[in-house]
């Protein structure tokens, strides 16, 4: 469905914000100095304990159940975090981690031909169709969060929003799309992230009319049709896929 124009550049040098802020992850306490290591344990531990959260709720799964599910010993778990709620941030932290990460990375390397829009929309929604379960979890579950914790997430789901207003603004730098205030383009990028979001709710359902590839591509041309227009005279949407007429 989906047309690569040539009619795009590259936006290697578009300016987008800062990576989300992973320093809140360093105020859970550890005595492990490999911050490589620790990472890849605190992941595994996240692995194992968003199935557990899923089946028997936050609540009710033990630290005790995770350290078994994720192949460690309990003493060893507490080497990483201090609590279950420490878990259940870390859960939130790696979301929103892999897609700025995901969507940064994807921008950065952005071709000639291919629209950054359509770039940062593909690789955001494959992030949230690899971390559905999480995604799910953390709405079911941020109210077990301290306010503290909560804030720390809210604003990192604030950050990742913010790479989509970025891209819609230089869009609108270059003519595509029509000036827009503040407040109405950073409601564009809430909703591009909610109908990412929207695969992961509706997912039980949606996968059994589509593809994710297909997802993507149908809600691109969705999102792109609504806010780009045609410059010159030009046409209003160059990635939809034309049909003849038999």
């Amino acid at each position: 469905m989906i047309e690569r124009s040539l009619r795009y550049v590259c936006i290697t040098h578009m300016e987008i914000p800062m990576a989300v802020d992973t320093t809140k992850i360093n105020e859970i306490p550890t005595q492990i100095k490999d911050k490589e290591l620790v990472a890849r344990r605190r992941r595994q531990i996240v692995d194992a304990a968003v199935d557990l959260f899923m089946q028997n709720g936050f609540h009710k799964t033990t630290t005790r159940q995770i350290a078994q599910a994720a192949g460690v010993s309990i003493g060893l778990l507490y080497e990483y975090i201090s609590t279950k709620e420490d878990i259940l941030y870390l859960v939130c932290e790696a979301i929103h981690a892999e897609m700025h990460a995901a969507v940064s990375a994807a921008l950065e390397r952005t071709e000639r031909g291919t629209h950054p829009l359509v770039v940062a929309i593909r690789e955001y929604f494959l992030v949230c169709h690899r971390l559905s379960d999480h995604i799910v979890l953390i709405y079911q579950e941020i109210h077990s969060l301290s306010s503290a914790w909560r804030k720390a997430v809210l604003d990192n789901e604030l950050k990742v929003n913010a790479l989509f207003s970025k891209v819609l603004a230089a869009i609108i730098s270059r003519g595509e799309m029509p000036p827009l205030e503040e407040r109405v383009l950073t409601l564009a990028a809430h909703n591009i992230s909610v109908l990412g979001h929207m695969w992961a709710f509706r997912r039980w359902m949606l996968s059994r009319h589509y593809t994710v590839e297909e997802y993507i591509d149908i809600q691109t041309d969705f999102i792109l049709s609504r806010y780009l227009h045609g410059v010159g005279g030009q046409d209003p949407w160059p990635y939809r896929e034309h049909q003849t007429t038999p």
